[in-house]
């Protein structure tokens, strides 16, 4: 394997653990961060991972009727999880961390994975492609960092349940560089696959996080969302 694409693979590593790390060190700047992640997580639904799924689907000849319905299912997936967990498991003042929690988190570790098969894939094909993925790749490995602790501390969790996901997300894209060598995703089901992230992060975004910034007055509050999405408009706009 070629040494840079271990190095960059380290360097994502590294650019996650910092973001969570921010995130935990100033938990009481949450609102801030939950404002921050829901401004990028809606931004990367629409500038990154739509625009990624509908390129796939069109190289894949699979209709783009295929991926508006998978985002629809998604969003309506989510809706469903929470509603019923709501519902049915015990809530946040007895202590007890909500499921959205840990599948937001989870789906950001999955989504970092498939972001080290991309890493992977396009080294295969070119390393100077390779690199400018890479790139791509670790200027929004810090923002997902942060996302990823915002998530769970928000829905109740531990520092200690944040941190663990924290590292499973850090290490995600190193798992997806080194599978690229045992297996190969189909276009069709990569795109498939990011538009049902859309419609997740989406839900998430904008229903679990975005009403948490209605209940602050700080005008800081509309900063930090206008911020998280700014930095993906210039992240995408960059690569």
């Amino acid at each position: 394997m070629n040494p840079l694409i271990i190095f960059l693979g380290l360097a994502t590593f590294i650019a996650t653990l910092a973001g969570g790390a921010v995130a935990i060190k100033f938990k009481r700047m949450l609102p801030f961060f939950f404002a921050f992640a829901s401004g990028s997580l809606i931004a990367v639904a629409f500038l990154d991972l739509l625009p990624e799924s509908l390129n796939l689907s069109q190289s894949a000849n699979l209709p783009v009727r295929y991926i508006m319905l998978t985002i629809v299912l998604s969003f309506l997936l989510y809706s469903l999880i929470e509603k019923f967990f709501m519902t049915h498991h015990h809530h946040e003042d007895e202590g007890h961390g909500h499921v959205m929690g840990p599948i937001g988190a989870g789906s950001l570790c999955i989504h970092s994975l498939l972001d080290g098969v991309a890493i992977g894939a396009a080294f295969a094909v070119n390393p100077a492609v390779g690199i400018v993925v890479a790139f791509a790749v670790l200027s929004h490995d810090f923002t997902d960092g942060i996302n990823t602790v915002t998530l769970m501390l928000k829905n109740n969790h531990k520092v200690k349940h944040a941190t663990m996901f924290l590292i499973l997300d850090a290490i995600a894209p190193i798992i997806g560089i080194i599978a690229t060598s045992a297996f190969t995703i189909k276009p069709y089901a990569l795109a498939l696959i990011l538009a049902f992230f859309v419609g997740e992060f989406l839900y998430i975004g904008a229903a679990n996080l975005l009403p948490e910034t209605h209940k602050h007055e700080s005008k800081w509050i509309i900063v930090s969302m206008l911020l998280g999405a700014a930095l993906i408009f210039i992240i995408t706009s960059l690569i």
